[in-house]
């Protein structure tokens, strides 16, 4: 029972650690969206792109954080296996980018390592929690 404990707070940790990085992005993107894309040296020249930044990244971002707490508190299992999701195709993005239009800057390979530990993370973490998990008792 205490090791089940243990990794479903580990787990839970790491829902709110990524929860917690999605927020910093929409809020970023809310309140300036030229600094998001300021990362990847692109400059916003007409409202309809500032608009969509924010969207995108700020109204995007906002409800996965939103969606990740409820899920943190509600569904480990389902939070990390969505968290698997969002960092694998996250770097599928970056691997598919690499082969079609060439090799990556700083940045691009920067986060292509983070989110693929991520997407290792999300899905280890999945397995342990689930192979922690006691058997049903049925009558």
């Amino acid at each position: 029972m205490q090791t089940q404990t243990i990794f479903k707070r580990i787990a839970q940790g790491f829902i709110l650690v990524s929860a917690i990085a999605l927020l910093s992005v929409s809020l970023m993107a809310f309140s300036n969206p030229q600094s998001v894309m300021s990362l990847v040296q692109v400059k916003l020249t007409n409202t309809d792109a500032f608009s969509s930044i924010r969207g995108v990244y700020g109204g995007v971002g906002l409800t996965l954080f939103i969606s990740l707490l409820y899920l943190m508190v509600q569904d480990v299992q389902k939070g990390l296996l969505f968290l698997s999701l969002l960092w694998g195709f996250y770097a599928l993005s970056r691997v598919i980018t690499l082969f079609v239009e060439g090799p990556l800057g700083a940045f691009g390979r920067q986060w292509l390592i983070m989110e693929t530990l991520f997407f290792i993370i999300a899905l280890t973490l999945s397995w342990v929690t689930r192979k922690a998990r006691p058997f049903p008792v049925h009558p």
